[in-house]
């Protein structure tokens, strides 16, 4: 009796042991297979056709990468999240994309909520590239860097393409004090204009809480005797501003940055009064370069004959970038998100690449790029090359 007490409680032990086994075999994590990168930029609201841009170029991209033998023959794994262009919506995106494994972030897209998340890759040491986070603070750390132009850049590069062009002397501005991207370019624009001999003769304000109505801010303008009226802003606002315009008789020139792409597919705008509009770009759908053809080709072959506008040019690029720096930095599986920024960061200014926005890119370890600026004009409801 004893004995067989005895190999009954063997026997339950051993069985114990199993299932414990297999419970802590089962509990592990799976080791990593792929690269994840994460993406985040508002593909619903008022900026959604920036996002949504830069979320279709930068799967279109990470095919081709993959189809190709992908990163150091690791596959991509790619997600991207909504941010609504709002910053607290954006860090949320962000923490969100940390619990499904980012270890790259491709983003923010717009400069709020990129400063925004920039304050936690910085403290989670994540390799962070922002495909057109223009503002200066979103590459503040050494763990970020930027495809796009800064907005000092893209201001002070837009004065003097106006007076090399001799494009007007008399200038006024209509800006978003209220948002980083616009009054940043506004500062540096107003800089170099002075020493530029062009004279600011109005310089008119409005903020995200009066962003609808700009007769005032028009009417200032066209009394001061304005030439040109320069737009450091959004494309939303843009069109209204246009359509107020044609409204009051106000028949004058409009200059902006990468912030006016994306007007022409403004919905119920009138796009004849935007003709003639000029904005600096790194990009033109037009061009005539074959890597440009390749990709716009490859753009509308995917989502249905849409063409691809600049956010979506530097989300294209931004992922071959991110290819270049892992490569050149020997990003492997296995390895930690801080382990993985250390390599990448190194890589980023000791890489050359060719691409859609640049037939050469270089980076500063400020995380800034090196790239020649271009501008374009809207011809005939089309983006034309200047």
């Amino acid at each position: 009796m004893k004995r067989s007490i005895r190999k009954i409680l063997s026997i339950t032990l051993m069985l114990a042991m199993v299932v414990s086994t297999a419970a802590s075999c089962g509990s592990k994590t799976p080791a990593a297979t792929t690269l994840k990168i994460g993406g985040i930029g508002p593909t619903t609201g008022g900026a959604a056709i920036y996002g949504q841009a830069v979320k279709n170029a930068a799967k279109l991209a990470v095919k081709e990468i993959n189809a190709a033998g992908g990163i150091n023959g690791i596959q991509i794994d790619f997600k991207f999240e909504d941010d609504e262009h709002d910053a607290e919506k954006s860090v949320n995106a962000y923490n969100s994309l940390k619990d499904w494994g980012m270890q790259v972030l491709m983003g923010t897209v717009t400069s709020t909520p990129c400063i925004a998340v920039s304050e936690y890759t910085k403290k989670d040491n994540m390799f962070m590239l922002t495909p057109s986070g223009s503002a200066a603070k979103c590459v503040q750390y050494d763990n970020a860097f930027r495809v796009c132009f800064s907005d000092p850049n893209q201001g002070s590069a837009s004065a003097q393409y106006i007076a090399k062009n001799k494009l007007a002397t008399k200038v006024a501005v209509i800006y978003d004090s209220s948002d980083v991207y616009s009054s940043g370019i506004y500062q540096t624009f107003a800089d170099e204009a002075a020493k530029q001999g062009i004279e600011i003769v109005a310089a008119e304000a409005f903020t995200a809480d009066s962003n609808k109505d700009f007769n005032v801010q028009l009417q200032k303008a066209k009394s001061a005797g304005a030439e040109l009226v320069f737009l450091p802003i959004y494309y939303t606002e843009a069109s209204l501003i246009l359509s107020q315009a044609k409204s009051m008789g106000f028949d004058t020139q409009f200059f902006g940055c990468d912030g006016l792409d994306g007007i022409l597919t403004v919905e119920n705008f009138d796009t004849s009064l935007a003709e003639g509009v000029m904005l600096l770009t790194p990009f033109v759908a037009t061009a005539q370069d074959k890597v440009t053809k390749n990709f716009v080709a490859a753009y509308k072959a995917a989502y249905k004959d849409e063409v691809p506008n600049q956010f979506a040019a530097d989300a294209y690029d931004a992922m071959y970038i991110i290819k270049a720096a892992a490569e050149k930095g020997n990003v492997k599986l296995g390895m930690s998100t801080s382990d993985i920024c250390e390599a990448m960061k190194k890589a980023m200014t000791e890489i050359t690449v060719a691409g859609v926005t640049s037939s050469s890119m270089t980076w500063t370890k400020e995380g800034e790029p090196n790239k020649d600026p271009k501008a374009m004009k809207i011809v005939n409801g089309e983006y034309i090359a200047m």
